[in-house]
């Protein structure tokens, strides 16, 4: 972009900012010129929380090393607004939870569902509380009695149970990046993105023996 370096447009260029871009060129293939105009600022707050500001490397990083140039993708574009504002306003131990429902909804935008809602095993919707790592459907405890070290671990705030422990987040995390490494990005043959496994590995230090009420508090 011609005067990126510029004082101005660095102070617009900054993670987490909502933009307005224009580009234009005479013809399609041209690198062409890049217009930009800041619509929301919000790079100040996730510069002031260390872990959203890792929060937010990670998702950048994701839709970076994930997404294919030049195609309209505006199911994630809509969520990745949705949750950066949830991240600008929520508390730290709602916003993570978010963060994990995102990772799920991009998961099913570029064509891999998990099926959360009853257990593949026998068909209850009650008691769920693993995750089958071949198909992503959910188990219940009865189903998964005989396969539990095969299993992933299903955190309760992602049924109808709801958040009970905030260890449960280190869990989300394990399970989406699962599916992420798995469905995505071993496609374009690639690692799990280096910014995402830092979040994982801090949301896993802070949570791993905080009960929610230290959390709340």
């Amino acid at each position: 972009m011609r005067g990126a370096q510029s004082q101005n447009a660095r102070g617009i260029l900054q993670p987490g900012n909502l933009v307005k871009v224009n580009w234009s060129a005479r013809l399609a293939e041209h690198l062409g010129v890049f217009k930009i105009e800041l619509i929301k600022s919000n790079a100040v707050i996730f510069f002031d929380d260390a872990l959203k500001l890792q929060g937010l490397g990670s998702l950048l990083a994701v839709c970076e090393q994930a997404l294919p140039e030049n195609e309209p993708l505006t199911t994630i574009y809509d969520g990745l607004l949705i949750l950066i504002n949830q991240m600008v306003s929520q508390k730290e131990f709602i916003w993570i939870g978010s963060y994990i429902c995102w990772e799920i909804g991009f998961l099913e935008a570029v064509g891999f569902s998990l099926d959360l809602s009853r257990c593949a095993v026998t068909g209850t919707t009650e008691d769920l509380i693993y995750v089958s790592p071949k198909t992503g459907r959910a188990v219940s405890a009865e189903g998964g009695s005989n396969y539990r070290s095969k299993l992933l671990k299903l955190p309760s705030f992602l049924t109808p149970v709801g958040l009970i422990k905030s260890v449960e987040f280190s869990e989300g995390l394990r399970l989406t990046g699962y599916f992420l490494e798995r469905h995505v990005f071993a496609a374009h043959n690639k690692p799990c993105p280096k910014p995402r496994d830092r979040f994982e590995d801090s949301v896993r230090k802070k949570y791993f023996e905080t009960d929610i009420s230290d959390a709340l508090d």
